[in-house]
């Protein structure tokens, strides 16, 4: 495969890099965090400037914080985009907005390059252990010329539609994530107050309907009062206000969500938005006055 230029090195991007260098993959990587960088150049990665990256890599991944970022890193007067020769291939990793996609799409076409969204689901667990999802939405061309890439950073990769459909795929997944985690929240909360043991109550409906993924990942945590962060509440506050400005765009109602808004602004007040999002929980625990443990 082709050398890989990689730029954000968070949770995410960080054991993502190295999973390409794992796969034997030359990769170039960039982040403001210098810790980060070290830690990949130590690992076989080369250190560079967006626009070194751009002119030096074919393929280049980008995971950041926001639209704003991805496009001041992507077209900024050093950005990614004006270094790139034509014929290359940017794939924007990032949560964001299918607008701030569709924007990016459309300004790699003027400089003769290829663009697809393509955000991941998986949390820390998935970017660590190369089982990620990637929903994408671009070009099937471009798509096909980075299927090899995602097989080494994930389990699964699907091209929902056009620019913007992986976005949109992905917020779709966060208003049924967080809003899960909420549910999962109120109803263990029920369960404690009443005087269950959570992790019966855990055992005993995790194999009927109400079983997931969620309910697995987030109970344990949960019950163990373990809030280390495989993904932060301020990275899904973001997300979710993605969710509402889309939701809004398009004049569709999401009074759950909007309500889930709200929810994580009240954690941020509170100070938990360097938490996992499992810290929900707390907003019901505060609520009801009980706290969802195991019982010693």
């Amino acid at each position: 495969m082709k050398r890989a230029g990689f730029i954000g090195l968070g949770i995410m991007g960080r054991p993502m890099a190295e999973n390409l260098l794992k796969a034997d993959i030359k990769v170039m990587v960039n982040d403001l965090n210098q810790d980060a960088v070290k830690e990949l150049v130590n690992a076989g990665a080369q250190e560079g400037t967006p626009g070194e990256i751009g002119s030096s890599c074919e393929v280049v991944f980008t995971i950041l914080p926001n639209g704003t970022i991805v496009r001041n890193v992507l077209f900024g007067e050093k950005g990614v985009a004006r270094a790139m020769k034509r014929g290359g291939i940017l794939c924007d990793m990032s949560s964001v907005t299918p607008v701030d996609s569709k924007i990016c799409y459309e300004k790699c076409r003027e400089y003769g390059i290829g663009f697809l969204d393509a955000p991941v689901s998986g949390g820390e667990p998935g970017a660590v252990n190369g089982t990620l999802a990637f929903m994408a939405g671009g070009d099937k061309p471009v798509f096909e010329a980075l299927k090899p890439y995602f097989e080494v950073m994930g389990s699964s990769a699907l091209l929902v539609g056009g620019p913007g459909s992986g976005s949109v795929t992905k917020l779709a997944n966060q208003i049924i994530v967080n809003n899960t985690i909420a549910a999962v929240s109120e109803a263990f909360v029920l369960a404690a107050k009443a005087g269950a043991d959570p992790v019966k109550v855990y055992e005993a409906i995790r194999g009927g309907l109400a079983g997931s993924a969620v309910l697995d990942v987030k109970i344990p945590m949960i019950v163990e009062r373990n809030f280390k962060p495989g993904g932060k509440i301020s990275i899904n506050h973001k997300d979710i206000k993605n969710v509402v400005e889309a939701a809004h765009s398009l004049d569709v109602p999401i009074p759950y969500t909007a309500q889930l808004f709200e929810i994580m602004q009240a954690l941020k007040v509170g100070g938990h938005m360097e938490e996992d999002h499992c810290s929900i929980v707390k907003y019901f625990e505060n609520l009801a006055g009980i706290t969802v443990e195991k019982i010693k």
